[in-house]
C-alpha cells in the first residue's frame, strides 16, 4: 500500500475514528463490503495496539498507515479487491438468446439455477431450525431473566444470533449469489461492558436478523413445497408416457377427469409436452425466487444496519 501522505488528509488518532473515516470513504459501497472492510481493520488495528502496549492509538496509527494505509487508500484497495473477486468468483455469462423460446429453455443450462432450486429444497431444514433455535432461545431468556443466569444467557443467546446470521450469508450468496459479508458483525470495541451489553439490547440488526428466521419457517415450506410439487408432476407426466410405451404402469391421472392409458396413446405427447412446460417453468420459478430471496436476506440481515 502507497504511504499515508499527511498533506492529503487528516491522520486519525484513534480507532474509532479511523473506522469512521473508512466508513464515509466507502460511502455507497455494498453494505456487505462495508461490514467485512471495518471489521478487518479493527482487527489490524487492535493487535497492532496489543503488540505495541507503550504505544497511544495515535501513535500505532502513525506507524502502521505506510504499511496497512490510511482510511482512504483501504477503501479504494477494498472496491478494486472486490471487482477482482467477484469477476473471479461470477459464473461464465450465458448466451444471449434473443428468441423468446431460447429464453425459456436456455434456464437449464445456468448453473444458477440448480443452486436456487437446491437452495428452495434446503430451506424447509433451515427454515425449522432457525425457527426452533429463536423459539427456544427468546422463551429460555424471558424465563430466566430473573435468575442471575438470565443476562449471560441472554448475551450468549444473541452471539449465537449474529454467529447464525454469518452462516445464513455465507449459505445465500454461495447459493443465491448475493454478496453477503464474510466477516462477523462489526461493533465498537474496547467499551465498557454496559455499553456492550446495551448495544446486544438495541441493535436493530439482531431483531432483525431474528425476525428473518422466524419468517423462513413460513417461507421454506413455500419453497420446498413449489420445489417439490413442480419436479415431481413434471417429472411425472414426463415419465409416465415412456413407462407405458415400454409396457410398464395402468395410466396416470392428467387434471381429475382424463387418465392416460395404454389405450390412449393419443395424450401421450400432450402429456409430455405438459411435464416439460412445467419442468422449465419449475426452473425459472427457482430463479426468481432464488433473487427474490436473496435480496430479502440482504435487506433484512445486512441493509437494515446503518452503520454510525
Amino acid at each position: 500500500m502507497n504511504a499515508f501522505n499527511p498533506g492529503t488528509a487528516t491522520l486519525p488518532s484513534t480507532i474509532p475514528q479511523y473506522l469512521e473515516q473508512l466508513r464515509r470513504s466507502l460511502a455507497g459501497a455494498d453494505p456487505a463490503l462495508v461490514q467485512d472492510a471495518l471489521y478487518d481493520a479493527e482487527e489490524y488495528l487492535r493487535s497492532e495496539l496489543a503488540e505495541n502496549p507503550g504505544k497511544s492509538e495515535a501513535d500505532v496509527i502513525a506507524a502502521v498507515a505506510g504499511s496497512y494505509g490510511a482510511p482512504d487508500e483501504v477503501a479504494d484497495i477494498y472496491r478494486d479487491t472486490e471487482i477482482k473477486v467477484q469477476t473471479a468468483l461470477r459464473p461464465p455469462a450465458p448466451p444471449q438468446r434473443k428468441s423468446a423460446l431460447g429464453r425459456f429453455f436456455g434456464v437449464i443450462a445456468e448453473p444458477r439455477t440448480y443452486a436456487a432450486l437446491f437452495y428452495m429444497l434446503l430451506s424447509l431444514a433451515t427454515g425449522l431450525f432457525y425457527f426452533f433455535w429463536v423459539t427456544v432461545g427468546v422463551s429460555m431468556s424471558l424465563g430466566l431473566a430473573v435468575l442471575i443466569i438470565g443476562i449471560p444467557f441472554v448475551i450468549l443467546y444473541f452471539g449465537s444470533v449474529r454467529v447464525l446470521s454469518l452462516v445464513e450469508g455465507r449459505i445465500v450468496e454461495v447459493m443465491l449469489g448475493e454478496r453477503m459479508p464474510r466477516r462477523p458483525l462489526y461493533s465498537t470495541r474496547g467499551r465498557p461492558w454496559a455499553e456492550r451489553i446495551k448495544e446486544l439490547f438495541t441493535d436493530p440488526r439482531i431483531w432483525g436478523t431474528q425476525l428473518y428466521f422466524l419468517l423462513m419457517l413460513p417461507l421454506g415450506i413455500l419453497y420446498f413445497t413449489l420445489a417439490v410439487t413442480g419436479l415431481s408432476v413434471s417429472l411425472s407426466l414426463i415419465a409416465s408416457p415412456i413407462a407405458l410405451l415400454f409396457g410398464f404402469g395402468t395410466g396416470m391421472s392428467i387434471d381429475g377427469n382424463g387418465l392416460i392409458l395404454e389405450s390412449e396413446p393419443w395424450a401421450w405427447p400432450l402429456a409430455i409436452a405438459a411435464g416439460v412446460v412445467i419442468l422449465f417453468g419449475t426452473l425459472h420459478l427457482a430463479r426468481a425466487i432464488g433473487a427474490m430471496h436473496g435480496a430479502l436476506a440482504k435487506h433484512m440481515l445486512v441493509k437494515s444496519a446503518q452503520y454510525s
